[in-house]
C-alpha cells in the first residue's frame, strides 16, 4: 500500500505544535497572542488516532501474534524512553524559581509545566513509569502520579494500555468489533466519570479516557482496507458525539482535524491539495521522523534552559522572551535529532533486520511507526 506521506507530516506537525505549547506560557505577551498555542492535549489525542491506526496494521505484520508484537512495542518504546527519563530525573532538583519570572501569574499553566523538588514517594514514582502503570492510579490513591518526573510520559501509559488490551481482543476479521468494544468503553468511562466518588477519577492517562480516539484510527485503517465510509463515518459521528459529553466544543477539534488530514491524504486535490503539500512536504516529513524524540524531549530540555535563562535575565521579561523563544524550539529539536540518530535509528534498524529475518514477506507500513 502506498506511503501515507500526510500523516507522516502530521506526527511531525503534532510533535512541533506540542513543543510549542509547553513554550508558549512562559512568553511575556497577551493572552490572545500565546492562545493559539493553548490547545497541546487535542494535538496528543490526535497522536492517539495515529497509533490506532498503525497498531492496528501492526497486528497483521506479527500475523496476531501477542508476544512478538508487544516485543516490538518494548524495543520502539524505551530506548529513547529510557535515556530522556533519566536526563529526566537528573533535572528533577533544579529549583523552578517562577519568582524570578514576575511575568508570569501565579495561577498560570507555565506554573504547572514544570515541577520541581525531589517528590517523598520518589521510589515508587519511578517505578510506575518504568512499568508503564502510572495511567492506571485514581486520584484518590495517587494524585499527579501520571505528571511525575517527565510530563509527556503520562501519554505513554495510555498507549501501553491500548497495546495490551487490543493485543488480548484483536482477531483477524474482527476489527470492526474492536472498535465498537473501544468506544463502548469510552462510554463507560464518561459514565464513571459522573457516577464515581472524585477520589475515584482517574486522570487522562487511563486508557477507557482516551479509548475513542484510538478507537478511531483503528476505523481509518479500516476505511483505508475496504473503504466502507458508511462505517467510517458511523465511528466518527460517535467519536464526536462522545468528545461532546467528555468536554463540549472543545473536544471536537482532534476528531475533526484528524479526518480533514486523512481527507487531504486521501484525495490531495481541490481545497485540500495545499494541507496536503504542507503535510508531505520535506519540513514536516523530518519533523515526522523525529518526533517521538521531539516528543518526550521537548519538556526537561526546555525546562533546563528556562531555569538558566531566568536566572541570567535578572526579571528582565524582554529579554527572557527574545530569548527565551528561538532557544526554546533550537534545543528541544537538537537533542531530539540526536536521540533520533544516536538512539532510535539503530534501534529501529535492528529491529526491522530481525523482522526480516524472522519473515520473508515481512508488511509493509502505511505511516511510520507511531509514538
Amino acid at each position: 500500500m502506498k506511503r501515507l506521506e500526510c500523516l507522516d507530516g502530521l506526527r511531525g506537525a503534532l510533535a512541533g505544535y506540542v513543543m510549542l505549547s509547553h513554550m508558549a506560557p512562559f512568553v511575556a505577551a497577551p493572552d490572545w497572542v500565546l492562545r493559539p498555542l493553548s490547545h497541546g492535549m487535542a494535538a496528543v489525542d490526535v497522536f492517539f488516532i495515529l497509533s490506532g491506526m498503525v497498531i492496528l496494521g501492526s497486528f497483521d505484520a506479527f500475523g496476531h501474534r501477542m508476544a512478538p508484537f508487544l516485543a516490538a512495542r518494548v524495543f520502539r518504546i524505551f530506548p529513547v524512553f529510557l535515556v530522556v527519563f533519566a536526563a529526566a530525573i537528573a533535572i528533577q532538583p533544579l529549583e523552578v524559581a517562577h519568582e524570578m519570572m514576575p511575568w508570569i501569574a501565579p495561577d498560570s499553566l507555565a506554573g504547572r509545566i514544570w515541577s520541581d523538588g525531589w517528590p517523598a514517594d520518589w521510589a515508587a514514582n519511578i517505578g510506575a513509569h518504568l512499568t508503564m502503570t502510572h495511567g492506571l492510579f485514581p486520584d484518590g490513591i495517587w494524585p499527579y502520579v501520571y505528571l511525575g518526573f517527565l510530563g509527556p510520559a503520562w501519554s505513554l501509559s495510555a498507549e501501553w494500555q491500548f497495546y495490551l488490551l487490543a493485543a488480548l481482543c484483536a482477531r483477524q476479521g474482527c476489527e470492526w468489533r474492536l472498535v465498537v468494544g473501544f468506544l463502548g468503553l469510552a462510554a463507560l468511562a464518561i459514565v464513571w466519570r459522573y457516577c464515581a466518588p472524585e477520589a475515584w477519577l482517574f486522570s487522562r492517562a487511563f486508557l477507557p479516557n482516551k479509548a475513542h480516539y484510538f478507537a478511531l484510527g483503528m476505523a481509518s485503517t479500516l476505511l483505508l482496507r475496504n473503504g466502507r465510509r458508511d462505517h467510517f463515518a458511523v465511528v466518527l459521528g460517535a467519536v464526536l458525539a462522545l468528545c461532546w459529553v467528555q468536554g463540549g466544543a472543545e473536544k471536537l477539534a482532534a476528531p475533526l482535524v484528524w479526518t480533514v488530514c486523512l481527507t487531504a491524504q486521501l484525495r490531495q486535490t481541490g481545497v485540500l491539495a495545499p494541507l496536503a503539500a504542507a503535510l508531505s512536504s520535506r519540513p514536516l516529513l523530518w519533523l515526522g521522523a523525529v518526533s517521538y524524540c521531539l516528543y518526550l524531549v521537548n519538556e526537561p530540555a526546555q525546562k533546563l534552559l528556562g531555569v538558566a535563562l531566568a536566572r541570567l535575565v535578572a526579571g528582565d521579561a524582554g529579554l527572557f522572551t527574545v530569548l527565551w523563544i528561538p532557544l526554546a524550539v533550537l534545543l528541544p529539536v537538537a537533542v531530539a535529532w540526536w536521540l533520533h540518530r544516536a538512539i532510535e535509528q539503530p534501534v529501529l534498524r535492528w529491529g526491522k533486520r530481525r523482522r526480516v529475518s524472522a519473515s520473508p514477506q515481512p508488511a509493509r507500513s502505511m505511516i511510520a511507526d507511531t509514538m
